[in-house]
């Protein structure tokens, strides 16, 4: 393979709120961490086991803007982007390395406002389940030609 790929897709719920930062040209960086975790069976004890990994978000500009309109902690996003990892002093003088996944594409999946409104909603009414309507499906001896298998 002649190229490279840096590419990160996440989905997880927000640790904390977008924490903004404006330059003076007009720019801005939004920050924030998201929580991923695997939920799997312990064969030893059959106990139920959590793993959570916490990634560190960064997103610019309009974006940044958008997030820190709609976006508060414990919403579930979709995070398209990039790993970087940015080299720093500490206090002491030592070296630090942080990894962050730079944004270059985002999908809020539920925001704290809707999961509020619907808490809301059911506290105060019953839920009545809707039925959907029947999905249309082709007949199964129909020939699709134009299908590149």
């Amino acid at each position: 393979m002649a190229g490279s790929l840096n590419k990160v897709m996440l989905i997880g719920n927000l640790g904390d709120d977008v924490k903004m930062h404006y330059f003076e040209g007009g720019g801005c960086v939004g920050r924030f961490p998201i929580a991923t975790s695997e939920t799997y069976m312990s064969k030893q004890t059959n106990e139920r086991i959590t793993n959570t990994e916490w990634h560190n978000i960064v997103v610019r500009n309009k974006g940044a803007e958008i997030c820190e309109k709609y976006l508060s902690k414990g919403d579930k996003v979709y995070v398209e982007g990039r790993l970087k990892t940015r080299k720093w002093t500490d206090d002491k003088g030592n070296d630090r390395y942080s990894t962050e996944i730079q944004c270059n594409e985002f999908t809020f999946l539920s925001t704290k406002k809707e999961s509020e409104a619907n808490a809301t909603n059911s506290a105060t009414s019953p839920v009545t389940p809707t039925a959907k309507p029947p999905v249309a499906s082709k007949p199964a001896t129909e020939d699709n030609d134009d299908l590149p298998f």
